[in-house]
């Protein structure tokens, strides 16, 4: 009985052994495998810095820094390409209307005035000094948007004699310091007693900035 004993005794240590080495087993096995993926993680990690670290030389941007374009070789995106485009477009527009407009009213002043500047000229021609009718002239301006852009006033002349009389005017142009940029002459024919004549007289040079006109000569003829 004893001995039956003992030998069970010693298979059920047996048996306990061998499981025991089964388990060391597979505990090796699995502590390898973390080994083994630990690793890899390490050096992808280390080659994504490496990565990291070098297009930093070529495209990186610090906080609060605007971003690099010295590498930038493609095009805008469609939509910003395209409101580039239409920003251009409407410029380009505005700039054809406003030449358009600005010839539009040097047309139709040169219209009105006909073969009455020449002969205003040529009277002016004839005169010493500002002339005898610089009181009769008032001056007054128009608005650029009525101009396309030009500086032009509305000469106002008055005949305050009792015979029916003709006009020269000489206006000039000056800018914020005086000097003069351009003058023109206008003329008006045959007005009556006590009426107005109101030519119009501009200046094409200089349109982007306010000139400012005055009466150089006025003569009553």
């Amino acid at each position: 009985m004893s001995r039956r004993r003992t030998e069970g005794t010693r298979a059920g240590e047996a048996g306990d052994g061998r499981a025991r080495t089964a388990r060391s087993r597979r505990l090796r096995s699995l502590t390898a495998a973390v080994l083994v993926a630990m690793a890899a993680g390490g050096l992808a990690l280390v080659s994504a810095c490496a990565n990291s670290s070098g297009n930093s030389s070529t495209g990186a941007t610090t906080p609060g820094a605007p971003p690099s374009t010295g590498n930038f070789s493609g095009t805008l995106p469609s939509p910003l390409d395209s409101l580039a485009s239409a920003a251009q477009q409407t410029a380009s527009a505005a700039q054809s209307s406003a030449k358009a407009a600005a010839s539009s009213f040097e047309a139709s002043v040169e219209a009105g005035a006909g073969s009455a500047a020449a002969e205003a000229k040529s009277e002016l021609a004839k005169v010493d000094g500002q002339g005898n009718a610089v009181k009769d002239v008032q001056l007054t301006g128009f608005p650029k948007a009525r101009t396309g852009g030009l500086n032009a006033v509305l000469v106002s002349i008055t005949n305050t004699t009792d015979t029916k009389a003709s006009f020269a005017v000489k206006v000039e142009f000056a800018d914020s310091d005086g000097a003069v940029v351009d003058s023109t002459v206008v003329g008006a024919r045959d007005v009556e007693p006590g009426k107005h004549a109101q030519p119009v007289a501009f200046s094409t040079k200089d349109p982007d900035k306010t000139l400012f006109p005055r009466v150089a000569q006025a003569q009553r003829y």
